[in-house]
């Protein structure tokens, strides 16, 4: 694992990437493995149980595969092309695309959400094995969930994504568990 490590007068010691192949296939690997455990609450369910709304929430299967797909697919673009990828909060159509990515909308189907979570994964881990730096950071959008000024590194993006990706898993476990009774684990 090769670093520099340099000191600023302003903020102590900061490492500077130069080399943490590690790190990438730890990351890829964290990826891999909650991805798994998401994909698995839709294993043999038909399109009309992957639309099932099981809870008193809006939320089904595959409407929480399509919801992670799509906010990997922003969070992803955030590193590459900073705040612009996830647009703004004053945007009136942003809630409606929000709330549709939590829906599995008519014509819709699980292979095709599945497909477009295949794809995103492909984008994302592409993004982690040639990224030059994982420090590289780009200012949040102004939002009332963001702290004012805060900025994100890839690799901090890169753990929202896993920490997203295992809480909606555990979201598709019980709506699952609550349609057939099928538990992703134990």
């Amino acid at each position: 694992m090769a670093h520099t490590i340099r000191l600023t007068a302003d903020e102590g010691p900061t490492m500077t990437e130069t080399d943490r192949p590690a790190e990438r296939a730890d990351l890829l690997q964290a990826l891999r493995q909650h991805r798994f455990h998401l994909r698995n609450t839709a294993r043999d369910l038909t399109d009309q149980q992957a639309a099932e709304r099981s809870t008193v929430s809006e939320l089904c299967v595959g409407g929480v595969i399509k919801h992670v797909a799509y906010t990997e697919r922003g969070w992803a673009d955030f590193i590459l092309k900073g705040p612009v990828a996830l647009g703004s909060s004053n945007d009136p159509g942003a809630y409606e695309r929000h709330a549709q990515s939590l829906q599995m909308l008519p014509g819709e189907t699980l292979a095709g959400i599945l497909a477009a979570y295949d794809e995103v994964a492909r984008h994302t881990d592409e993004i982690v094995a040639t990224l030059p730096d994982l420090n590289a950071c780009h200012p949040l959008p102004e939002a009332p969930w963001f702290e004012p000024g805060a900025q994100w590194s890839a690799r901090r993006v890169l753990l929202h994504i896993i920490a997203e990706t295992s809480q909606h898993a555990g979201h598709a476990d019980i709506i699952r568990e609550a349609i057939d009774g099928a538990k992703s684990m134990g």
